[in-house]
């Protein structure tokens, strides 16, 4: 079955028209990195080197909880610890705010719902269903039900509910509803999609942290954030990371250009598993982790190339590390060749200053599912729907 379109969502001729207008000249929203100031998490008291650990030392929790994953499914991906990246939304009418983690990673879009059997601590208060005069849950019959995976019938109400497990065992419960939700452009102004199916947890543990409210999730399902948005015009959204611990911009509605390049595949992985579309990018790791095997073929070249003394690895989520402070001087040109294209990296999206003396090799090897992590995706703005690249100053 097909997303319905935006239209087929409206029951109120303003919010319809907001939306559309803002789908068809695209908008931009905040995505907070969960260390700039702006991020609920920032810890003033904390040096840059500080937060660049704690970040690899997420990137390799989340690698992990992709390891204990036993479906294999990369849409459990979500890392133990809070994402890397944050986003403002708002749901119900009247508006309640909402911190959830934004995930490339995952589809289902929740957030934590009054009465709560169980539930995380979190600062902001829970969305209470009732208080939203626009909130409906969804029949369990319905076909937007069905469009979530892992649902079942609630045969009392007959309620939809879901399930979903992350990789580290952490979950959330709850019911499948409808309700509209709000984005904040950049411009301050706010712009309403009625009619978003989302989940209303009931159930939800694990260390989200009390920052949180839930997740976002923004990969190509069809029941993302991003793919409800797109509706039958597909799903167009893209980002632009600025380096380092900033706010960079999420953008919806705008594709960059008429040439798709082609699902990731990594080159070089000899595993059985190494097929078209093998590689997940995603904005919840910091780390490019890639198959073992490719790994070993290119640490030996980019030692060759870095005539600079070696530093032992500070954190154990590298294994090529330097005595230098600031640029790498010497680092080499890096292109990642993605069937169809080739994305050159800048330096800084290749290697990471860990410690005022210490510069690491941002890439490390795994045996399992291969991520292409956000210190890669630094400076481009990167087009989902039809994956693209575009090498951009996103500070800008």
């Amino acid at each position: 079955m097909a997303t319905p379109s935006v239209s087929s969502f409206c029951f109120v001729i303003l919010l319809c028209s907001a939306a559309a207008e803002a789908l068809e000249g695209g908008f931009s929203v905040e995505l907070i990195h969960r260390d700039s100031p702006n991020s609920p998490f920032y810890d003033p008291s904390e040096t840059p080197f500080q937060r660049a650990e704690k970040a690899v030392r997420r990137s390799i929790a989340r690698i992990r909880g992709l390891r204990s994953n036993d479906e294999g499914e990369p849409s459990a991906g979500i890392s133990r610890i809070d994402g890397e990246y944050l986003i403002n939304i708002t749901i119900g009418t009247p508006p309640v705010s909402i911190m959830a983690i934004a995930d490339t990673g995952s589809d289902l879009m929740w957030t934590q719902c009054q009465p709560c059997d169980v539930c995380f601590p979190q600062v902001l208060p829970l969305f209470i269903p009732r208080a939203s005069s626009t909130y409906e849950q969804v029949h369990c019959v319905s076909d937007k039900c069905h469009l979530f995976e892992k649902t079942f019938c609630n045969t009392q109400g007959f309620t939809c509910q879901y399930s979903a497990v992350y990789g580290d065992q952490s979950y959330s419960e709850g019911n499948i509803s409808t309700d509209i939700i709000g984005l904040s452009t950049l411009m301050g102004s706010a712009v309403p999609f009625p009619g978003m199916a989302f989940g209303c947890g009931f159930n939800n543990d694990g260390l989200f942290g009390i920052h949180t409210t839930g997740i976002v999730g923004l990969s190509a399902g069809n029941t993302s954030l991003v793919s409800q948005i797109g509706g039958n015009e597909g799903t167009l959204f893209s980002y632009c990371l600025v380096p380092f611990f900033s706010t960079s911009k999420l953008t919806f509605g705008r594709p960059l250009g008429p040439t798709p390049n082609s699902p990731f595949e990594v080159s070089g992985s000899s595993g059985p598993g190494a097929v078209t579309g093998n590689m997940i990018i995603d904005s919840g790791t910091t780390l490019t982790w890639l198959p073992s095997d490719l790994y070993r073929q290119i640490e030996p070249a980019v030692s060759a190339a870095i005539d600079l003394p070696r530093a032992k690895d500070p954190i154990a989520g590298y294994s090529l590390c330097y005595t230098s402070s600031g640029v790498l001087k010497g680092a080499p040109s890096i292109t990642v060749h993605f069937t169809g294209a080739d994305v050159v990296l800048n330096w800084y999206n290749a290697f990471f200053q860990v410690k005022e003396d210490i510069t690491c090799f941002s890439f490390a090897p795994t045996d399992d599912l291969p991520i292409y992590g956000n210190l890669a995706q630094m400076d481009f703005r990167i087009s989902y729907g039809a994956l693209l690249f575009q090498p951009t100053d996103c500070a800008d």
